[in-house]
């Protein structure tokens, strides 16, 4: 068994392709399948399955000696971060995923203050969805993610961040505004801004489940999968519609928006800091944990 035998049977895994595979170790196609032949010939049992032209699936051997190339080339990344760090260079890789909304609000500082401290970190920045955060971790395609921690499986190592709360979204002078505290029968009286169905971990399914236990009827005049869009129809006064805040957030003075608390509905939750329980983190991986939790107090 060779090292780039490893290398190219776990990028056939991880991305699900001969081709893709081929271009991304820098082999042809026809070599790395010759690899991965050699690999089966070695153990002595398929590793792969094909499925019609284009579908690949691991079999039971193949399954765990996929877990076992992620191990090896793991550590073998964290070897190199501290052979680095022995010799004074804070050299590295760190892959971040996260929503728009976390990037957006929450990193703006961050991020330029972690480049100037280690300028020779190479940084990969992920704009993503939480389900698709979760799913990047869990494969070890990224570092460090930040999902809720609501919506992390118990499979992942979390680190609690930020609070966030569950508001409405309204014009300042919306009659909402003056409210002590808003009803669902009074919210599903206007048009809503709401995500698309087809979204996990957007709360839609949540608060649509209140409106039917209560009997409400309600419409829904625009889908929108990004806050910042649906804010922007909320001050054109399209629709009202929902957001998750960090408690710490600036409340965007300058814009034509309210923030109605829902905490009587939606309980508090936390944006969390998600990765492999099995991972090890680098010097120049953790000073950022180190600045992200510095940040916040």
């Amino acid at each position: 068994m060779e090292w780039q035998q490893i290398l190219g049977f776990f990028q056939v895994v991880r991305l699900g392709s001969f081709t893709k595979a081929a271009t991304a170790t820098f082999r042809t196609q026809s070599a790395l399948s010759q690899q991965i032949k050699a690999l089966e010939e070695e153990w002595g049992c398929p590793l792969l399955e094909r499925i019609g032209k284009k579908k690949l699936r691991l079999t039971a051997a193949g399954e765990r000696f996929f877990q076992f190339s992620q191990m090896i080339l793991g550590q073998y990344e964290h070897l190199q971060e501290e052979i680095n760090a022995i010799k004074g260079e804070q050299k590295g890789h760190l892959r971040l995923a996260a929503p728009f909304t976390t990037l957006y609000h929450l990193f703006r500082e961050l991020l330029p203050a972690y480049i100037r401290r280690f300028p020779q970190v190479q940084l990969s920045i992920l704009d993503r969805s939480q389900e698709s955060v979760i799913e990047l971790v869990r494969s070890g395609e990224i570092d460090l993610g930040l999902a809720l921690e609501s919506t992390s499986p118990q499979d992942l190592a979390l680190k609690r961040w930020q609070k966030v709360e569950k508001v409405l979204l309204t014009p300042l002078e919306h009659p909402l505004v003056g409210l002590k505290r808003v009803r669902m029968e009074e919210i599903a009286q206007y048009p809503l801004i709401l995500p698309p169905q087809g979204l996990k971990f957007t709360g839609r399914s949540v608060l649509e489940d209140h409106f039917r236990r209560l009997g409400l009827d309600y419409h829904v005049i625009m889908e929108s999968s990004n806050v910042e869009l649906s804010s922007l129809y909320v001050e054109m006064g399209l629709g009202i519609s929902f957001a998750t805040v960090a408690s710490s957030l600036p409340r965007l003075a300058p814009r034509n928006l309210a923030f109605i608390p829902l905490d009587h509905y939606f309980p508090p939750d936390y944006i969390a800091v998600v990765m492999r329980k099995d991972k090890i983190l680098g010097p120049h991986k953790q000073a950022f944990l180190e600045m992200l939790f510095e940040e916040k107090t």
